[in-house]
């Protein structure tokens, strides 16, 4: 017999899963509470929950209907988990801990695999599987929170996959995210290659979290060598929908921008990135490119050029930050661990 995933439920469903079985309302509220509040990883531990209720669930129901397969933990604090679904298959999300800040950072998958294809991406390579339901992306927030004790406290959909692909999916993950773990939308970041439709959707959407783009690139030729998403939704045409995006939410969006030694980090480059930003409220996070075992031939930008990048960045007048480099020692790039495993 399948078992029931409570974790699946909002605190409604769940109310009139506990009435529908002869219990109580307040039962309800009970058990919301150990799952997502208290982190509880059995029914054992809902101590204020009668036995007989207990046994119950025990027999019936399962908290989640996923595990973490593997754990590494870098030098840095940085923990990646491999979590294996009910179906076998694996996907990929990071902890991260940052020096002298309260703030813990989750960085969740939306899909097993991805179907975009960008040549730096590890997951690229390892094909598309399928979509991650709603409660398998939450739920790699209360496996780390079960397995570390500690409370997140932001979201980046930065993971496997494109979340904007799965839409439906994130949009549910978001609003549970934001009513179940009272995490602010302020504190919940999805980044996109950009599916242009999707991004107009999005900045209608009762939630927004703020918007990253990965651009990569400052022109049509270079993104159509790195990104093959350009050769439908190209440069000029997110253009337009950034500037849309900030007129209806108001929002600065992020501009992810990975450097390529010798591909896009030339100083031509950054004058061009400026000239297509330049009527874009943005920041930019300029990201060294992070060698994975394949055969791209890319490499990572000497740091002479990455902060002459910057500089003429930031002399445009924009806010730029080079993202700090976190478990480059535990397979680190999205897909890496995931592949060894799918």
């Amino acid at each position: 017999m399948e078992k029931t995933t409570l974790s699946k439920f909002s605190k409604e469903e769940l109310t009139d899963f506990i009435i529908k079985n002869n219990e109580k309302k307040f039962r309800a509220e009970q058990i919301f509470s150990w799952i997502w509040a208290k982190n509880a990883s059995s029914f054992d531990q809902m101590t204020d929950v009668k036995k007989e209720f207990r046994e119950f669930l025990n027999q019936n129901c399962q908290i989640l209907d996923c595990k973490i397969k593997l754990r590494q933990i870098s030098k840095d604090g940085t923990i990646k988990y491999l979590i294996e679904f009910s179906d076998g298959l694996c996907a990929e999300t990071v902890l991260m801990r940052f020096d002298n800040r309260s703030n813990l950072s989750m960085c969740v998958s939306c899909q097993v695999g991805c179907k975009m294809g960008c040549k730096f991406c590890a997951t690229g390579k390892n094909g598309f599987k399928r979509n991650l339901e709603a409660h398998e992306i939450i739920s790699q927030i209360l496996l780390a929170q079960i397995d570390t004790g500690l409370k997140i406290t932001n979201v980046v959909f930065m993971g496997q996959g494109e979340p904007l692909d799965n839409f439906e999916n994130i949009k549910k993950a978001i609003y549970l995210i934001n009513k179940n773990l009272q995490i602010s939308i302020r504190r919940m970041t999805l980044s996109t290659s950009g599916i242009i439709p999707k991004i107009y959707e999005l900045s209608q959407n009762e939630l927004i979290p703020t918007l990253a783009i990965s651009l990569h690139a400052p022109n049509h030729k270079i993104r159509e060598q790195i990104m093959p998403i350009e050769k439908k939704y190209n440069i000029e045409e997110l253009k337009k929908a950034l500037k849309e995006f900030n007129t209806k939410t108001k929002d600065r969006i992020t501009i992810e921008y990975i450097l390529i030694g010798g591909l896009n980090d030339t100083k031509e480059c950054a004058i061009e990135l400026i000239n297509y930003l330049k009527d874009i409220k943005c920041n930019i996070n300029l990201i060294p490119y992070n060698p994975t075992d394949d055969n791209t031939g890319f490499k990572k930008p000497n740091k002479k050029d990455m902060m002459k990048f910057k500089y003429l960045l930031e002399a445009s007048g924009k806010k730029v930050t080079i993202r700090l480099e976190r478990g480059a020692d535990i397979d680190a790039a999205c897909g890496q661990l995931a592949g060894k495993t799918n």
